[in-house]
């Protein structure tokens, strides 16, 4: 009889034991799968609240510099556009005609693009209308201050040149072009907060220093 008891309780706390782990383990998988839930929660939270930040970030801000830098920079290189279009009646100089083709090619879809901000920004674009000369394109803006911008007598003067003396006018004037577009290119490089814009002042800056470093070995030929 002993044994036989002994027997049944031993059974019993067996059983006891069996039905104590399935319950922890069943409260185990409930508290992973709750804990999951959480996490998943959790991280879907994160997901859709990072998910503005990342678009914001992707597209780019912009800030007043940026502004500047476009609404500079367009009459400032359709003037460089308009003393270029002069080259291939005036020019004698198959170096200066190519140069001036070259700064044309560059500088014209650059205008396109920068218009192009400043409509996404709600912002004022120069008039096209003033193109090259010294007035301002804008109200409140004296482009004719900006950095190696020509006067109208400067632009009048080579009009009315031809040969080698327009040749050596146009170098001369647009190394001075030049050095203001890097002078502002730099200032956004250093200032500016939109990406697409400080990549293309940095293009600026490489691109028309080069130029300058051709011109002036033209000037030196002459």
């Amino acid at each position: 009889m002993a044994s036989r008891r002994s027997l049944i309780r031993r059974t019993t706390a067996l059983a006891a034991t069996a039905i104590a782990a399935v319950v922890l383990a069943a409260c185990g998988s409930s508290d992973s799968s709750s804990s999951s839930k959480q996490s998943g929660q959790g991280m879907g939270a994160m997901s859709s609240a990072s998910a503005p930040a990342t678009a914001s970030a992707a597209q780019g801000s912009h800030n007043a510099q940026d502004v500047l830098f476009a609404q500079g920079m367009v009459p400032h290189h359709r003037q460089a556009v308009v003393m270029a279009d002069l080259a291939p009646s005036r020019a004698k100089s198959q170096q200066v005609k190519d140069l001036a083709a070259k700064i044309k090619q560059a500088q014209d879809p650059e205008i396109t693009t920068m218009s192009g901000w400043l409509k996404a920004w709600g912002e004022k674009a120069p008039d096209a209308g003033m193109a090259g000369m010294g007035h301002s394109a804008m109200p409140g803006m004296d482009h004719s201050s900006m950095p190696g911008m020509m006067s109208d007598d400067d632009m009048g003067k080579l009009k009315d040149l031809s040969g080698d003396a327009f040749d050596k006018a146009f170098v001369q004037m647009m190394i001075s072009h030049h050095q203001g577009a890097i002078e502002m290119a730099k200032t956004e490089q250093a200032k500016g907060a939109y990406g697409p814009a400080k990549t293309m002042a940095k293009s600026i800056v490489t691109s028309q220093s080069a130029e300058i470093t051709e011109m002036n070995k033209i000037l030196g030929n002459h």
